[in-house]
């Protein structure tokens, strides 16, 4: 059934942690086709239940939704949504093949009148210069007289249930003024926060793309400043807390950036950039030190570890492997850079993450996820991710852990209330 707002019957490929919500978002208005390639996520969503606990199981029923692994049910829908993954390959540069395997999939189903918006994070030209050839190809139709195409760059925010799809700002982009026109009817019947008509596809694409740098840019210099305070002696925490005190002081914090967007998309706006002859220093500057930061925390556990005077052998417990807290996704983690720092310097190294996906975290990590009951006693903690349970309980659930409830804590991420520390132990944080 096509929506009696907008004229169009939608369907989303790629059932992720972006495609989801969107899926959810239209299916509450009007009939949506749901499509993945896997067919264990589509079995799952029947069933009512998100493993990555973005979508609640009311939420799933409350939709009205054709979920799918088959391409031809695609040929139902005239307004087409792309969100799938734009990785990084080892060498950090961008692979297209997920989002050009999606244009494929979309193309082969194309009918003459149908709209296809991508939503994943890519680099200026990608949409026009990489996804309409394969549409033309697979189609066997003629972007801008036969099909359009849009671009609408995801905001998604995982663990966020405030900022959900609906209510954040839409930037909304076509190949002509018609189909922008469309584009912006069509996501406005669902976003109550409103659309915002970008230019051109390039623009809409250029704004997502340095949303993220952006964010990843001011990371950087708190984690570089970080560094610079830990060698003066000085808590950045309190050095932030009085610079927060001006009215126009950004409210930025040092961690470690990981996940499937800010320690990710900066490099889709690099390679452009080198493609032109460019070469982008503070970007990429900003990349070097937040990728380092994980190694950096390795190295200061193991620092104070030896100066407390204990015999050799550390262990070590880390909580929290999620990018983020209170989220499940494990898509590039930088915990992992914490673990295999520690196991250079032959610290013997057990996880904990009662919120992360258990089969997911052991594929990241290469080890397997801990229960507290089988976590032996450690030399040192480290607070990796600031998962509400861990906040909730603080300071008696990391004693617990330390051998004789002493040792050495890394609080990455301000989980711990400094003035409540207990007697023989070494806090640090970042």
């Amino acid at each position: 059934m096509k929506s009696r707002e907008h004229g169009r019957k939608v369907s989303v490929l790629g059932l992720g942690y972006v495609g989801l919500p969107v899926a959810v978002a239209f299916g509450k208005r009007a009939r949506t086709i749901g499509f993945d390639v896997d067919q264990r996520r589509i079995e799952e969503l029947s069933a009512r239940h998100d493993r990555r606990g973005e979508v609640s199981a009311a939420e799933l029923e409350a939709a009205d939704l054709k979920l799918t692994c088959d391409p031809a049910d695609l040929s139902e829908a005239d307004f087409h949504i792309v969100a799938v993954p734009t990785p990084i390959d080892c060498a950090r540069r961008p692979d297209l093949r997920p989002i050009l395997g999606a244009a494929e999939i979309a193309g082969r189903r194309l009918k003459r009148g149908d709209i296809v918006v991508f939503e994943s994070t890519v680099y200026p030209g990608v949409t026009e210069e990489e996804c309409v050839p394969v549409l033309e190809r697979a189609s066997g139709l003629r972007a801008g007289v036969d099909f359009k195409v849009g671009y609408s760059p995801e905001r998604i925010n995982p663990g966020d249930p405030e900022h959900t799809f609906e209510r954040i700002m839409k930037v909304v982009s076509g190949q002509d003024a018609e189909t922008l026109e469309v584009v912006a009817a069509v996501y406005g019947s669902v976003v109550t926060a409103g659309v915002h008509r970008a230019a051109t596809i390039k623009t809409a694409e250029a704004a997502k793309v340095i949303e993220n740098t952006q964010r990843d840019l001011n990371i950087a210099l708190m984690n570089e400043l970080a560094v610079i305070f830990h060698r003066l002696g000085m808590d950045t925490n309190d050095v932030l807390a009085a610079a927060r005190t001006k009215w126009n002081f950004l409210p930025f914090s040092p961690g470690l950036v990981g996940g499937h967007c800010i320690g990710v998309d900066p490099y889709y706006l690099t390679h452009k950039a080198e493609q032109l002859g460019y070469r982008p220093e503070v970007i990429l500057a900003g990349r070097r030190i937040n990728d380092s930061m994980g190694r950096y925390a390795a190295t200061e556990m193991v620092k104070r570890l030896l100066r407390s005077g204990r015999q050799g052998g550390f262990a070590v417990t880390v909580l929290g492997v999620t990018f983020k807290e209170n989220v499940k996704d494990v898509r590039n983690t930088r915990v992992t850079d914490i673990i295999e720092e520690l196991q250079e310097y032959g610290v013997r190294v057990q996880l904990h993450d009662p919120v992360a996906d258990a089969d997911d975290a052991v594929r990241e990590c290469r080890m397997p996820l801990s229960s507290l009951e089988e976590l032996a006693p450690a030399d040192g903690v480290i607070l990796a991710a600031a998962h509400s349970v861990f906040r909730e309980r603080g300071w008696p659930l990391v004693t617990s852990l330390l051998r004789d409830g002493r040792g050495v804590v890394g609080d990455i991420r301000g989980c711990l209330d400094r003035s409540g520390k207990p007697d023989g132990v070494d806090l640090w944080r970042l």
